[in-house]
């Protein structure tokens, strides 16, 4: 990932918290025919490794998990998609001064490299789905468990998945988030995205600008 200095983040908490976040992952990795990829949630342990350890499971019709079985010393890269948003020139005070600005787009994005251990063990795959699931119905009214399921139910769902570790070896990060800006362009960028509607991402990013740019909340 191309990472221009002001733009690289490194702090681990700040990595794993996007992946908390946004734990809907794009697992890459290499086939016979190219580069295969599957969109799929994952859990992330902290406490394990230097670098921490990624949970997730698959489909068996999914033919990736097999490609990982084969290979299991090929590294594998899993996408991790933060807030994103457009940012037009006409936010920037540069603009009214020199007329010297062009679009760009702001976005926060993690990148896991790691090697892949394939589990196929019903005990592993229901731990892991019970908690996958209680990481997303935790905050809700009626939160919804897997034993609220028949057991048979959902031990015929588990024969038909696979689970996979990821044992992280590298993780890297890129808040594109308008640090390279002048102050008053980075306020302009905050305040235009706190107006921006359409854009559910809007008011995230520009907690983002704020944060990372140094720049007070309104």
């Amino acid at each position: 990932m191309y990472q221009p200095p002001h733009f690289k983040e490194t702090r681990q908490e700040v990595l794993h918290g996007l992946i908390r976040t946004h734990p809907l992952g794009l697992l890459v990795s290499n086939g016979a025919e190219g580069p295969v990829a599957n969109a799929i949630p994952f859990l992330l342990d902290d406490d394990v490794l230097p670098n921490g350890r990624l949970r997730a499971h698959l489909a068996k019709a999914n033919p990736q998990w097999r490609l990982l079985a084969d290979n299991p010393a090929s590294p594998v890269l899993v996408v991790f998609q933060g807030a994103d948003a457009y940012v037009t020139p006409s936010w920037y005070e540069t603009k009214r001064e020199t007329g010297k600005v062009v679009p760009t787009w702001n976005y926060a994005i993690v990148q896991v490299r790691g090697t892949v251990r394939v589990i196929d063990d019903a005990d592993w795959i229901a731990q892991q789905i019970t908690e996958l699931t209680a990481s997303q119905e935790g905050g809700r009214d009626l939160p919804w468990a897997v034993t609220d399921a028949p057991p048979a139910y959902i031990q015929s769902q588990i024969k038909g998945i696979i689970g996979l570790e990821i044992a992280i070896t590298a993780i890297d990060g890129k808040w594109k988030v308008s640090q390279n800006r002048p102050v008053a362009d980075r306020v302009g960028v905050a305040e235009g995205l706190e107006s921006e509607a359409p854009n559910p991402d809007a008011p995230d990013m520009a907690g983002m600008v704020r944060a990372w740019g140094g720049i007070d909340s309104k």
